[in-house]
């Protein structure tokens, strides 16, 4: 085994939003709010992590502990043997939000074992996601907590795959985040196995719509946000959010469920348009809280 002892990485991952909308399992994007993972090489059999913020005192704080496995794993894939290990990890992402915690973990660790491999092994960008994916089950929130931007992602017999594109610097989201939790295993399980063909035809059209709205026309983003896939069959499980996104909706914003929820995703087409939706937001639900954010285009960052 290499001698890694006293080797340190520094890694930065965004929070994300998937499904958009209409874009369900297959849209996401980077938002400027970070999680912080500094992850230490030592001795074979160490084992320490410290965490801060979000999920303190909840997260398993042995092997099991997401960061760890996702290291582990990519070790292992990387052919190595991994070295014993001191995390510190500093969560501000929401856990259980529709925010891309649970991505943002494996993210971490993930670039956590790239960098104490760097000089050792080459970690690619398809390995990377590959890994990320069969953690997350789906592409949609690792893709933009990798790279950044706004994230297409999509599987075929090769694995995942997943193309970024720069979002219109118009475009400002904001997230509404509730104080309630979902569980995305419980929202994915409220979902028909199918959809009428028209409901299917409809969110064909809104996606190809939303990648057009981001990209180069924000002035679409309302329309190219709607959808009839998931978001419905969820409120059930969500009230509170179904009745924020409609409010915010009949006031003309662009807002939609965050990845799996209950938090909500509006992305307004500039500045003062956001500050409206905010205003709204604050004004029916104020024990929600508001995050103004950029859209983050670099994805995870690592520091050796």
């Amino acid at each position: 085994m290499t001698n890694l002892e006293g080797k340190r990485v520094v890694v930065r991952v965004p929070a994300t939003s998937a499904n958009l909308g209409p874009g369900f399992d297959t849209l996401g994007i980077a938002l400027a709010y970070y999680d912080h993972l500094e992850v230490t090489a030592a001795k074979p059999g160490t084992l320490a992590i410290e965490v801060e913020g979000e999920g303190k005192g909840q997260v398993p704080m042995d092997a099991t502990h997401l960061v760890v496995r996702a290291i582990l794993e990519t070790f292992k894939r990387a052919g190595h043997e991994a070295p014993g290990l001191v995390l510190k990890a500093v969560n501000r992402i929401p856990h259980s939000a529709g925010m891309g915690s649970s991505g943002a973990a494996v993210v971490s660790g993930i670039m956590a074992a790239k960098g104490l491999l760097d000089g050792v092994a080459t970690i690619s960008d398809k390995t990377m996601l590959d890994i990320a994916t069969e953690f997350e089950n789906h592409p949609d929130n690792v893709a933009p907590a990798l790279f950044g931007g706004l994230s297409i992602a999509w599987e075929d017999e090769q694995g995942p795959h997943t193309k970024k594109l720069s979002v219109h610097r118009g475009v400002s989201p904001l997230v509404l985040v509730s104080a309630n939790k979902m569980s995305t295993a419980l929202a994915r399980s409220l979902q028909p196995e199918s959809v009428p063909h028209g409901d299917a035809v409809f969110n064909v059209s809104r996606s190809a719509l939303l990648v057009a709205a981001m990209v180069q026309s924000p002035e679409l983003l309302f329309a190219a946000t709607e959808d009839r896939l998931h978001q419905s069959y969820r409120a059930t499980a969500m009230p509170e959010t179904d009745v924020l996104i409609k409010t915010l909706r009949a006031g003309g914003h662009a807002a939609v469920v965050s990845g799996a929820g209950p938090s909500v995703l509006v992305l307004a087409s500039d500045p003062a348009q956001r500050l409206k939706a905010k205003e709204l937001a604050e004004k029916t639900h104020p024990q929600w809280q508001a995050l103004l954010l950029a859209v983050d285009n670099k994805g995870a960052t690592m520091e050796i």
